[in-house]
């Protein structure tokens, strides 16, 4: 007895945090569900090298995607840092609404300073991200670093210790999700 064949066809997903949608191959729309898409933003953010990760979820007749990394690109970063300065980097975990998170910021002063300074600004740094991350959601979070709303915000915070060339988070990654209370 002859199986009948069945054909891949084209779905479109909607990724509504950087406002475009993409196409995805499969039999069925079911089959996509937890699939991963990466999706490089260089040219939508003027040159900043970019990736993001979005995670496909199906709730019955449509495809959604949340984020769930947001990563800086290292070629980007190594032409940001310059001869005669020091870089600050730092990663930890860190609770916010609906997931725990790790971040990792990426500070580049002006010029060659001192360890202390160092460790102040990093200490600082992951300070205000701490506090900044504990009352939102992913969804938000990953729309500020986006819109360079919270680098802005620490670097003018950090710039009373010491200024700063160069204020960005490197990654943004969900590491765990919390499980919505059912009532």
């Amino acid at each position: 007895m002859a199986i009948a064949k069945r054909k891949k066809r084209f779905f479109t997903i909607e990724m509504p945090l950087i406002r475009k949608q993409t196409q995805l191959q499969a039999y069925e729309a079911k089959d996509l569900e937890n699939k991963y898409i990466k999706y490089d933003l260089t040219r939508s953010l003027k040159g900043k090298s970019m990736i993001i990760t979005f995670k496909t979820k199906f709730d019955g007749e449509e495809l959604l995607t949340t984020p769930k990394e947001l990563r800086l690109m290292p070629y980007y970063l190594k032409r940001m840092v310059r001869r005669g300065t020091n870089y600050v980097e730092e990663s930890f975990l860190t609770e916010c609404n609906n997931a725990e998170i790790r971040i990792k910021p990426f500070l580049v002063t002006r010029r060659k300073v001192s360890r202390a300074v160092r460790k102040t600004l990093r200490n600082k740094a992951k300070e205000e991200l701490i506090e900044w991350a504990k009352d939102k959601n992913t969804e938000t979070l990953f729309e500020d670093i986006l819109k360079n709303k919270i680098q802005r915000e620490i670097s003018i915070k950090l710039k009373k210790i010491y200024p700063l060339s160069l204020c960005e988070i490197r990654v943004i990654k969900v590491e765990k999700e919390k499980e919505e209370k059912k009532e």
